[in-house]
């Protein structure tokens, strides 16, 4: 079986290079870093006129009705370029869970506009510290209103409308909730990574719309989280290669007792060990797209596979990264710290690694005993 990307889905990838290249460089990174701006507003712009925003929203949507595929070329070169962007919380997320459970209706309404820009939309799942359970859920839907406070946010803090994990009578749900009503408090809370913006929200009685049945939105929630992994993983994956890139051209152009400190067995073996886990992660990427632009049911363990392999690579990647640079990498002028937030950030982003190896035993599980 080949996974490799096609001739075309490879042009897009270096259109797609060539765009943020330009467009988004490490101090448009390190501008939303030290700023106030919760994201780069000009380069979102420009990203929605090349279509991403539209990749794989039908037609009949005003989508591009492109596969996953090319989502994935997408997701893995803003992912290199670290934009400090909400295309994951629109995208992935919210145009998923509307793509998937929305009603003929509801997608008419919405997806026209996330493809356009028009609108941003994101996920609020969690409450507070600790793994999110069915049964810890205290945001509560009823007779058309949301109750409750969910935290942290991704994205909460510019989106227009949130897909709200709640629970009610029969179940828990997925709810449609605008956000710019008098019933939606905001506040910005700080992570780690800056230059990706997070908001505590506080509902109260704020008018929603069911998404799916009632009952059904835990299935839906861990069926969205699937999808997005895929996406989130490329995304990783891109970041990785940039922090083992970094790490590379440093090492190759820091001369230490006459020679570039590349040429030193402990600097080859951190950068090596970063390639082959990077390679690895790349490898059950390739699984997950492929997954995912069939919807196959080998998605829960592709999906896992490619989510635990990619939060180990950037992580690592992007801490050597930081050790290669020495006693400067660490310090607010290097740029060494944008892939090692990042990969933080991304590591606890719709579930822990923790959370993942379990789902990734339980898929392959659940597989063996079909």
């Amino acid at each position: 079986m080949n996974f490799e990307f096609s001739d075309e889905q490879n042009m897009l990838r270096e259109q797609a290079q060539s765009f943020l290249k330009a467009e988004c460089p490490p101090q448009a990174v390190r501008t939303v870093l030290d700023g106030d701006a919760a994201f780069d507003q000009r380069l979102w712009q420009k990203v929605v006129d090349m279509g991403w925003t539209a990749t794989v929203i039908p037609e009949e949507y005003d989508g591009l009705g492109l596969s996953y595929l090319e989502l994935s070329v997408i997701a893995e070169e803003l992912g290199r370029c670290l934009a400090p962007l909400p295309f994951s919380s629109s995208v992935y997320l919210a145009t998923e869970a509307i793509l998937a459970a929305g009603t003929d209706a509801q997608k008419a309404a919405w997806l026209p506009k996330l493809a356009s820009g028009a609108v941003i939309g994101c996920l609020a799942d969690s409450e507070a510290n600790g793994h999110l359970t069915a049964a810890k859920l205290t945001t509560r839907y009823a007779q058309g209103a949301i109750t409750g406070v969910k935290l942290p946010v991704a994205d909460g803090d510019v989106a227009d409308f949130a897909v709200v994990v709640a629970t009610s009578d029969a179940g828990p749900v997925l709810a449609l909730v605008d956000l710019n009503q008098p019933g939606c408090q905001r506040q910005v809370v700080t992570t780690l990574d800056p230059s990706r913006s997070h908001a505590s929200i506080t509902f109260e009685g704020a008018s929603a719309e069911l998404l799916g049945e009632a009952g059904t939105g835990w299935i839906q929630l861990q069926q969205l989280y699937n999808r997005a992994a895929v996406l989130f993983a490329w995304e990783q994956v891109g970041g990785a290669d940039t922090a083992l890139n970094m790490a590379k051209e440093y090492a190759l152009g820091r001369f230490a007792f006459g020679r570039p400190i590349a040429t030193y067995q402990a600097i080859k073996h951190k950068l090596a060990a970063a390639y082959v886990k990077n390679t690895l992660a790349r490898g059950n990427c390739y699984f997950g797209a492929w997954a995912l632009s069939t919807n196959s049911s080998e998605l829960p363990v592709a999906a896992a596979s490619a989510r635990v392999a990619a939060i180990q690579a950037y992580y690592y990647a992007a801490k050597e990264n930081i050790q290669t640079h020495g006693g400067m990498g660490f310090t607010w002028e290097f740029d060494c710290q944008f892939p090692y937030r990042r990969s933080k950030l991304l590591s606890v982003n719709i579930g822990s690694e923790a959370i993942w190896q379990e789902k990734l035993i339980s898929a392959i599980e659940a597989q063996r005993a079909a």
